[in-house]
């Protein structure tokens, strides 16, 4: 099982450490789930990420030691098509490309209104909570 991972679930992890997106990313680490990635998408993370206050506590060294370590662990997704504007949100459809190019079954994402419409390219969107209930039952 290939999962891609929105920005909002990186945040969510970085902020705390209790929630479903702390424990997704420590099985992610742990070899548990494959994530993919894009050279977009954690151009997008990287952004995000180094905003200012977005992760309090956090320099700039930290966000791009995290960023490294998730690289390590993460499939790189080779776009070769794209295929935008295909959601809402053009930062959405950084998330669907790789998830489209790297075969990916899930995205997993608080935002779910904003990924609806990828029933027929069988890719399931959840949210943290729900991923991790349904493959730590």
């Amino acid at each position: 099982m290939k999962i891609v991972l929105d920005t909002n679930v990186i945040v969510a992890a970085l902020r705390s450490q209790r929630g479903a997106s702390s424990q997704l990313l420590q099985s992610v680490a742990q070899g548990v789930f494959r994530v993919a990635a894009s050279t977009a998408l954690l151009l997008e993370y990287e952004d995000v990420l180094g905003r200012p206050g977005m992760i309090p506590g956090y320099s700039g060294q930290d966000i791009a030691d995290f960023l490294d370590d998730f690289c390590s662990v993460a499939s790189e997704a080779r776009i070769y098509f794209r295929w935008r504007p295909f959601l809402p949100d053009p930062k959405d459809d950084l998330v669907f490309e790789c998830a489209l190019a790297a075969g990916a079954t899930h995205i997993v994402t608080y935002n779910l209104k904003d990924f609806r419409g990828l029933a027929p390219f069988e890719i399931s969107v959840m949210t943290p909570y729900d991923f991790l209930r349904i493959v730590e039952p």
